[in-house]
This record gives structure tokens, sequence and C-alpha cells, in this order.
């Protein structure tokens, strides 16, 4: 039969499981840090798209107006470019006219048109309408670039590269 345990017996148990409870607790929580410290996030990679037709972040007005040559609209804080009927561009400078923003646009599709694989080195599957944005951030790069294409038989694609301020 059945007997009832003494209460130093049942103190006796209830110490013991909770004991055990404990251990396992702190078990639990020393693998997880372990996983956490094995496991942590890879460092940032470093962004594949760097620069558009030779400009970066950062250059002088002077350096980019280079690279691009001149301007079909020249500013002290912005200049804008028209390469072709399908691709203009704009470039932002800041207070010491550095480059800080670089925007790319392209009216057409093919071969000229800049892709999201060569901006992020992976393409993005379109939405269900065709159009595609992609933005990543890169804190130790400084920047972050954008990719926005539009829908349609004509679609219209901006890349972006701007300095985090």
């Amino acid at each position: 039969m059945f007997q009832a345990a003494t209460p130093s017996a049942s103190i006796r148990v209830f110490a013991f499981l909770m004991a055990a409870l404990g251990l396992a607790l702190v078990s639990a929580v020393g693998v997880q840090a372990q996983r956490r410290a094995t496991h942590a996030a890879p460092a940032e990679d470093p962004p594949v798209f760097n620069a558009y037709r030779g400009v970066q972040l950062g250059m002088s007005a002077d350096e980019a107006r280079k690279k691009l040559g001149e301007p079909k609209d020249k500013g002290t804080e912005q200049d804008f470019y028209i390469f072709s009927e399908t691709e203009t561009a704009q470039i932002v400078y800041d207070k010491t006219q550095k480059v800080v923003t670089i925007s790319a646009d392209f009216t057409t599709v093919g071969g000229d048109v800049i892709t999201c694989k060569q901006v992020f080195g992976a393409e993005v599957e379109p939405k269900a309408d065709g159009s595609v944005y992609k933005m990543v951030r890169y804190p130790k790069a400084g920047y972050w670039i954008s990719y926005n294409r539009t829908s349609g038989a004509s679609p219209l694609t901006s890349v972006t590269l701007q300095k985090i301020q």
C-alpha cells in the first residue's frame, strides 16, 4: 500500500527537484550564450557597388566633374548630367564641395541599365507587378544604397548612393 511521505521527506524531494531544475536552467543559459558567441552575426560585407561612372561618395566636385564631364546644369550644391536619352544622373555636394549623394536614372530596359545584381551582388525577386525595390545600409562604409525599378513596359530604374549623416 501507498504510505504518505513524512514532511521532511517531502521537503527533501522538493529541494532535489528544485536543484535539478536550477541546474537545467543554468545549463540552458550557458548553452545559449555559447551559441551566440560562436554563431555571431557575420561582419558587414563591403558594398558591391561603390561608384557610378568612377564617381564615389566623398570625392570633390572637381574630381567628380573630371570623371563625368561637363554637367548639363552645374551648381554649387548639385550637378545634373544627361548622358543619353535614357540615362541621367544627379550628383549632390555638401558645403565643402564633397559628393554626398549620387543618383542615376535609366528610362529603358536592356544592356545599358544597371541591374540589382550589379548593385547588391544578387538579384531581388520582383513584386507581382514587376517592380523591384531594395535598400541596404552600410554603416561601416558610411552610406546606403537603394535600387528601385518601376513596373510597366518602360520602367524607370533609379540607383542612389547616399552618405549616412
